[in-house]
């Protein structure tokens, strides 16, 4: 569990979020739940805490995030839908590396990679204009964050596998390598855009 911990763990900062602690268990199938929530009925191990003052509110990023490209539209996109700027500059780096024409060979397209029909569900018209992209990348995660009551780390494995491949096994990170892969990268990302080293103690 402890090399587990500080492989994975050292490098999430779930700033933003009402209650910072970090808590794993593992499942009857031996999957990892992670979570910064702790819900009834499991039994977690608590392997960060954080005080709650450590919350950074969404008009306190650092200036690292103004130097960001798209850094106005995400601003916009962010207040509007009441995310940290930082966790929608973390998804865009590990979508397509801040590259507005980006096509997965599964149809995802734009900044945020939206699948054609999240796009049309989120008002999309254009994947490629990176505004509307952000703005539907960013209406999408709040959805998401919503679905799994502001966890972000199924939130944003949700954003990668869908909804329904959390759901499924019960609200864990699917066993997809991608997803493994998918979500630390991007909460290591996120951590470092609000100014903390992605491998240090919290």
């Amino acid at each position: 569990m402890k090399s587990f911990t500080a492989g994975l763990l050292g490098g999430l900062l779930l700033a933003g979020v009402a209650h910072a602690d970090v808590f794993i268990s593992v499942d009857a199938k031996g999957s990892y739940v992670l979570s910064n929530v702790h819900r009834p009925g499991r039994h977690y191990e608590r392997v960060i805490r954080e005080p709650e003052v450590a919350q950074v509110s969404l008009d306190q990023q650092p200036q690292m995030i103004a130097a960001r490209p798209y850094a106005e539209l995400v601003s916009a996109a962010a207040t509007a839908n009441q995310l940290p700027a930082a966790l929608l500059h973390a998804v865009i780096q590990a979508e397509s590396s801040y590259n507005s024409g980006a096509t997965s060979p599964k149809g995802a397209g734009g900044l945020m990679q939206l699948m054609p029909d999240t796009a049309r569900e989120m008002g999309v018209t254009d994947v490629y204009d990176p505004k509307a992209n952000i703005q539907g990348g960013a209406k999408y995660l709040k959805r998401l964050m919503t679905l799994f009551d502001n966890d972000i780390a199924l939130a944003v494995a949700a954003y990668n596998a869908g909804p329904q491949a959390v759901i499924s096994r019960g609200g864990v990170i699917p066993p997809f390598a991608e997803t493994q892969r998918y979500v630390p990268s991007v909460l290591r990302q996120y951590r470092r855009l609000q100014g903390l080293d992605a491998d240090s103690p919290l």
